[in-house]
């Protein structure tokens, strides 16, 4: 039998608009900042195929009144945002000469020679150099839009579902979407650089997040990492999100700020939250980047996220954002042995643009290490 947690409803620190935060989701538990429409409770589905209620909530391309950025420096004199490197010499930077120097010094050279950074911005063209950061710009002119599905009465699943590179992880009380690790600079070649908030700009034009947000300067403290996220207040022990199994996350911390016990691989436990006598099972933030859960415990909805963008993650163009402003693969089909299509195809089935690699090697029967290699942008 699988185990449906009641709703119960708690006060919350107040680090984003609503002054309210509940235990599971409602139509009251996201900023109206974010919506396009009210949000509503509709019929579902989970992905283990049993009926359920959703909220749904219809998003922005970024809130009103949030402020995003930096990201990538113009030049090597400036300072941007923050890159979680996981090459040679690994850890988390703030984007600035230093760091840029190291990685030139490993073979990714971002800028020319009188340090101006090589970026390209990935919601209308395509890179130019070798190593370029990337800089997005929102779709601000259009009617773009983003659809999202959260279970009212989260289930536990049968085992935990990982969370690989731009999974989707959950929707912020903000209205910002979030996801898994962005992609690598080993793996593309490219740079998607993050704002000292731990967000960027999808390539269909609307902003998101790759960490806790509102508990990031935990992180920075941990790793002696100069940087701090000014626009988004921080709270260790506040409500962040709602995952997209529907279970809550939480800072790092408990309501009375003392350190969480008995976390699970997912960096979950059952627990009474701030302002509720009840248990219930919810996630809270690590200390290192990125500070989400590893993993969720409970069951998605089917169809739980599309928009109305052009490109990117969740088009009808497909996640990886239809190719525009995409790598060439013919030189790594070529260096594999693969054909293009062939190799397209499981690109596009496991991901697009941000496909786990693992997964696109299983399909091709080829090594990781191989097609890691072959991928566009390695020095």
């Amino acid at each position: 039998m699988q185990r449906v947690w009641t709703t119960s409803i708690f006060i919350a620190a107040g680090c984003f608009a609503p002054a309210m935060a509940f235990a599971h989701s409602d139509v009251d538990s996201i900023s109206d900042k974010a919506l396009v429409q009210p949000a509503q409770i509709v019929d579902c589905t989970l992905e283990n195929g049993d009926a359920a209620q959703c909220a749904s909530y219809t998003l922005k391309f970024v809130p009103d009144d949030l402020e995003i950025g930096p990201f990538c420096p113009a030049t090597l004199d400036d300072v941007g945002g923050i890159w979680d490197w996981d090459g040679e010499n690994a850890g988390l930077y703030r984007i600035d000469g230093d760091y840029f120097k190291m990685l030139s010094g490993l073979g990714y050279t971002f800028y020319n020679d009188d340090g101006v950074v090589n970026l390209f911005d990935i919601r209308v063209e395509g890179p130019e150099a070798e190593h370029e950061c990337i800089a997005g710009s929102l779709d601000a002119g259009s009617e773009m839009s983003i659809t999202t599905l959260i279970p009212i009465a989260p289930v536990l699943a049968d085992a935990p579902t990982s969370l690989g590179t731009v999974a989707k992880v959950g929707i912020a009380l903000d209205g910002v979407p979030i996801f898994a690790d962005a992609p690598s600079v080993l793996d593309t070649g490219h740079m998607p650089a993050l704002d000292t908030c731990g967000g960027h700009v999808d390539p269909g034009g609307w902003y998101h997040w790759h960490a806790t947000a509102t508990d990031i300067d935990t992180v920075f403290a941990q790793d002696g990492v100069d940087a701090s996220c000014a626009n988004v207040a921080q709270d260790q022990t506040a409500q962040f999100a709602y995952a997209f199994d529907g279970f809550a996350m939480f800072g790092s911390l408990e309501a009375d700020g003392a350190a969480p016990v008995g976390l699970d691989q997912c960096g979950g436990h059952i627990g009474t939250t701030l302002g509720s006598a009840e248990e219930v099972y919810h996630y809270h933030a690590g200390d290192g980047f990125p500070n989400l859960p590893t993993c969720l415990m409970g069951v998605v909805a089917q169809d739980n996220f599309a928009t109305t963008a052009a490109q990117g993650i969740g088009s009808a163009g497909g996640p990886g954002g239809g190719g525009q402003g995409g790598p060439d693969f013919s030189g790594t089909a070529a260096a594999l042995g693969v054909d293009l299509a062939a190799l397209q195809a499981a690109l596009d089935a496991e991901g697009g643009r941000d496909a786990d690699l693992a997964k696109v090697a299983a399909r091709l029967n080829v090594s990781l290490d191989d097609l890691q290699a072959a991928m566009p942008g390695r020095p």
